[in-house]
């Protein structure tokens, strides 16, 4: 790192410092400081949502996929999921029944759905599931900027460990926001961060396409050694260990069933104006991820060509010696990336790098601290205190909680042994809470015969299995040679009973040994929620059938029919659409709404119809009615991808920063003249209904 690449870093830092301070004097409520009292526009949303899920853990996750799959996981993840995410965005899903029912946290609607008992329940869950699931960001980024900027080991001068230095110094930062304007100076600073990584990142593609050339890059991936194992050719790819199909398609089914489950961000999710905005934030959502993913797949597809080219055979060596004094094997795999790319990139470009990377720390980790400080406070203290807290006590609260949770994760992640790929442990640490929660939130906001039995059952066996899949794989280096000494016969049945399913089962590898435990974290996730599914349709059913349980009054719960709230629905956009209707626009669509929809269906299906063309050519090719497409097939196809990708990407980043600035502004000029209420500070209230003997939520 120059001088030049440090001042880059510390002027945006020094920028985004003043930008929040700025917002402080709009944060005059809790609902403000929760929920930017549901003033934000889609533009504004969407970037600092963008940016919030960014992270610096999940940057570096992203780096060991693509460096482990190459293309292949773009195919898989990226290109499979379109669709996917195109039906939830397009339909509404869960995001707009949500925003209808006006909770300010999940765990608020599940008072108001299944009872103040069941709320403070998830909220612990959701809370522990959370906190353990945020105990290694701080580690993974510190390691980030040692590695990358070539920071020495000790601070000189003072002898103390460089680790924990760095981890304190950034997480004082973030917090330094939360505190200062709580989801108001999250969501503005995450927008100004979002914003410069994506004219960043588009830079720093345009670096490295001049360092490699596209023949460097196709030629070396070429030569992936393993069969079925191609960098390039999505249908030879079941020899990966961990990012094969299986990986990708139990990803598919986590994002339909969790979808809005994780709470990380839990206050964008109530942020928008209405619940209108709030699912035009979703739909503009499928194009803001493409900077970042064709910038985020090729950074570390050029690291594996420094890596494997006959021709970067220096720089190849100089980057395994400096692995080869991280210890854990785990940690060298996450600091590959990072050391190559400090190797190659120009100067000026590392200090780009270093001010995204750090954007992207913090707008992480102060979104989470703001949601998993608030979710103890507002889900689990709150509901169960007899007397309403006043505004400054609840401020405190909120502000004592964000610290706890910093000092959590700060310790988390001093004493917490890594074992799989990071993106393995975001699956098995959400499970301890998605397992159940999807099931939960699906069947409270469609099914009116979801009961609090089948919810709580749900959580607790998602959780259990989560829990233990999370102490085995802990406990498994110890726990392996104790069964083998004392339970060979068990080990042994259980030995040949999972490498009898990976040798019948293409892409599952689950083989019994001493090192790791052979059921990897995203096989844990997935049967986490095959579980609690079971025992929430079983429950439910039993009460319905059996309980004679009353169904839920289902208008009431959103707001609709009689129970409607002035301002909470365009005009002609009530009854909301149902059905197959869902995915077109719908009534309160203006005509650049409709544009915008139009044209999401336009690209979305434009790449649906590539994948059932591949999917639909390689079962010809199964059948042995066609041959296989060559690897130079495949290099030409990824060429063109990138080049749409590009092109798209600069267009959309110009688009939404204006529409963002509109936002921001409105936003603001909103904040100003809103009168505030004291008592929508996330407590489930009741009144009497008049018309119907009722009590309303």
């Amino acid at each position: 790192m120059h001088l030049i690449d440090w001042a880059i870093v510390f002027g945006l830092l020094a920028f985004i410092v003043a930008s929040g301070i700025y917002t402080n004097r709009y944060a005059r409520s809790v609902a403000d400081f929760l929920a930017a009292n549901r003033s934000a526009g889609r533009y504004l949303l969407c970037i600092a949502i963008g940016m919030a899920n960014m992270g610096a853990v999940s940057v570096v996750a992203f780096f060991e996929m693509y460096y482990e799959a190459g293309f292949t996981a773009v195919w898989w993840r990226d290109l499979m999921w379109m669709p996917v995410m195109l039906l939830i965005a397009l339909s509404g899903w869960v995001a707009y029944r949500f925003r209808e029912t006006r909770a300010l946290t999940l765990a608020q609607f599940f008072e108001m759905r299944y009872g103040r008992n069941f709320r403070v329940f998830s909220g612990f869950v959701i809370w522990i599931s959370g906190i353990v699931n945020f105990g290694i960001f701080p580690s993974v980024g510190a390691r980030f900027f040692i590695h990358f900027c070539g920071l020495p080991m000790e601070v000189p001068g003072l002898g103390i460990p460089m680790f924990p230095t760095v981890m304190f110094l950034l997480l004082a930062i973030s917090i330094f926001f939360v505190f200062i304007g709580g989801q108001i100076a999250v969501m503005i600073t995450d927008f100004i961060q979002g914003m410069f990584t994506n004219v960043v990142l588009l830079l720093i593609l345009v670096v490295l396409l001049s360092i490699f050339t596209w023949s460097d890059i196709t030629e070396t991936l070429k030569t992936a050694p393993p069969a079925d194992a191609s960098l390039l050719h999505p249908f030879q790819t079941t020899a990966h260990r961990g990012f094969n199909p299986w990986y990708f398609l139990i990803q598919v089914f986590t994002v339909i069933y969790g979808f809005r489950a994780w709470q990380g961000s839990q206050g964008y999710f109530c942020s928008a104006k209405n619940a209108h905005e709030a699912k035009m934030a979703g739909i503009l959502g499928v194009w803001r991820t493409i900077v970042f993913t064709i910038v985020i797949v090729m950074l570390p597809i050029g690291a594996y060509v420094v890596m494997h080219s006959p021709d970067k055979v220096e720089t190849a060596q100089e980057v395994t010696e400096a692995l080869g004094r991280i210890e854990a094997e785990t940690i060298q795999k996450q600091m590959t990336v990072p050391l190559v790319l400090a190797k190659i990139l120009p100067r000026g470009v590392m200090g780009l790098l270093s001010a995204v990377m750090l954007m992207a720390f913090i707008s992480t980790h102060n979104t989470y601290l703001h949601s998993w400080g608030s979710i103890f406070v507002q889900d689990v203290v709150l509901p169960l205190r007899k007397k309403p807290l006043t505004l400054k006590q609840h401020m405190l609260l909120l502000r004592l909680s964000i610290f706890f949770v910093a000092v959590f994760i700060f310790l988390w992640s001093i004493l917490f042994r890594q074992t799989e790929y990071i993106f393995m442990f975001f699956a098995i640490t959400g499970a301890i809470w998605l397992g159940g929660a999807g099931s939960v939130i699906i069947g409270g906001l469609y099914w009116k015969h979801g009961s609090t039995k089948g919810a709580f059952a749900s959580l607790i066996i998602g959780a259990t299995v989560a829990l233990s899949g999370i102490a085995l794989q802990q406990a498994w280096p110890l726990l392996y040679p104790w069964m083998d000494a004392n339970t060979p016969t068990l080990l042994s049945s259980t030995q040949v009973l999972l490498e009898g399913i990976s040798a019948r089962v293409p892409g599952i590898h689950w083989e019994v040994g001493p090192e790791a435990f052979p059921i990897d974290g995203q096989w844990v996730n997935f049967f986490a929620m095959i579980s609690a599914i079971a025992a929430y349709v079983g429950l439910s059913l039993y009460d319905w059938l059996v309980g004679d349980k009353r169904p839920v009054n289902m208008d009431r719960l959103l707001h609709r029919g009689k129970y409607a709230i002035e301002g909470e629905h365009i005009a002609g956009s009530f009854p909301p659409v149902q059905g197959w209707r869902s995915f077109l626009p719908a009534p309160e669509f203006s005509l650049g709404d409709k544009l915008i929809c139009y044209g999401n269906l336009a690209w979305s299906f434009g790449w649906i119809i590539v994948l059932v063309v591949g999917f639909g050519y390689q079962g010809l090719v199964r059948l042995n009615l066609a041959a296989d497409s060559s690897i130079d097939t495949w290099a030409t196809f990824w060429g063109v991808w990138v080049v749409i990708s590009v092109t798209v990407a600069v267009l959309t980043t110009i688009w939404f920063a204006i529409g963002g600035v509109v936002d921001i502004k409105d936003l603001f000029q909103t904040l100003t003249t809103l009168k505030r209420d004291d008592l929508d500070d996330g407590r489930v209230l009741e009144r009497y209904d008049d018309d119907d003997d009722e009590t309303v939520l």
